[in-house]
């Protein structure tokens, strides 16, 4: 199973402005030495050891996660920004057949699905999932005049798309991929997905505010989380943020380094970036979440801030 990563923040879109890139500049011209100045070896040699938050991007397209099967099945999770960026640089499936699954229908989870290129080609079919029963009702009021020219609204595209709405607690089966979904909380209900294949299962779960119910390991439908082998994580806030939030639906990053800690996941990905953030604050979140979970939360869960154009291999 590979996962790729086209979008990873939450909430609106949010683009490196150039207040972030002059800083950005300013940090890496502070460490450059004589020596690293000598010729075209050492200066490459000084960008590769720059840190991430310099010398890349986490990224500012809203939800989109792509996870190719051992196949070559082709899933994508939500329809964000990232969605566009895909249908622009992603490895498109030869057999024109996509398979889309969503968490829920807030506008930063779909506003990508408008501007999907290949939705647009008659021999695409696109298959959307969801346990949300208006689902096609939803998409046809998103792509309607006057908020989409006429020649792009839904009309035009739904002959590519079927929709088949999911129940939690019901298994499904796509190119050998077992697919469950599980219910979360967050206003207006949210969705997270397991795709399991060959042994190793793979969890997303983002726009959620975690709860002391989600943790107990005596109720049964909480074992959806039990031994993920990586679990990307809605983990927008820090502590402070999220005392001032309750009720927003999204959760703090040490809250979901104990959710991963106590229910065995081995690699835990921070997801659904706070908008505000920049790439400083972000490697910053994820320095103060290993020192938490090194002092507080225990376990064993390595941690990693979810970045556009990461992939992981499972």
């Amino acid at each position: 199973m590979l996962i790729h990563f086209w979008g990873v923040r939450g909430s609106v879109p949010s683009p490196v402005g150039s207040s972030q890139i002059q800083a950005k500049i300013a940090a890496a011209v502070s460490r450059i030495t004589p020596r690293d100045l000598e010729n075209a070896e050492t200066r490459m040699r000084f960008l590769s050891m720059l840190p991430d938050w310099i010398y890349g991007t986490v990224g500012g397209n809203t939800p989109c996660i792509e996870v190719r099967s051992a196949s070559g099945g082709l899933f994508l999770l939500d329809c964000g920004t990232g969605l566009r960026q895909f249908s622009a640089f992603g490895r498109q499936p030869e057999d024109g057949r996509y398979n889309i699954f969503l968490s829920h229908f807030h506008w930063d989870h779909i506003q990508g699905f408008p501007f999907f290129a290949q939705s647009f080609s008659p021999s695409s079919r696109i298959s959307i999932y969801t346990p949300f029963e208006q689902a096609e009702e939803f998409f046809r009021r998103q792509s309607s005049t006057p908020f989409f020219p006429p020649n792009g609204c839904f009309q035009a595209v739904e002959n590519q798309l079927s929709f088949h709405t999911m129940k939690e607690g019901s298994e499904l089966e796509i190119d050998g991929v077992k697919i469950s979904c599980h219910k979360m909380v967050h206003p207006g209900d949210s969705y997270s997905y397991s795709f399991a294949e060959n042994g190793r299962k793979f969890i997303y779960c983002t726009d959620v505010e975690l709860q002391q119910d989600d943790f107990d390991t005596a109720v049964p439908r909480n074992a959806f989380f039990k031994d993920a082998d990586v679990l990307v994580l809605d983990s927008q806030y820090t502590n402070p943020e999220a005392s001032r939030k309750v009720n927003w639906g999204h959760s703090s990053f040490s809250t979901a380094i104990d959710f991963a800690a106590a229910w065995n996941v081995k690699d835990l990905y921070f997801f659904h970036h706070e908008p505000a953030y920049d790439d400083k604050k972000l490697e910053d979140i994820l320095s103060a979440g290993n020192s938490y979970k090194k002092y507080r939360a225990g376990g064993n869960v390595s941690l990693h801030i979810s970045r556009e154009g990461q992939e992981i291999q499972l």
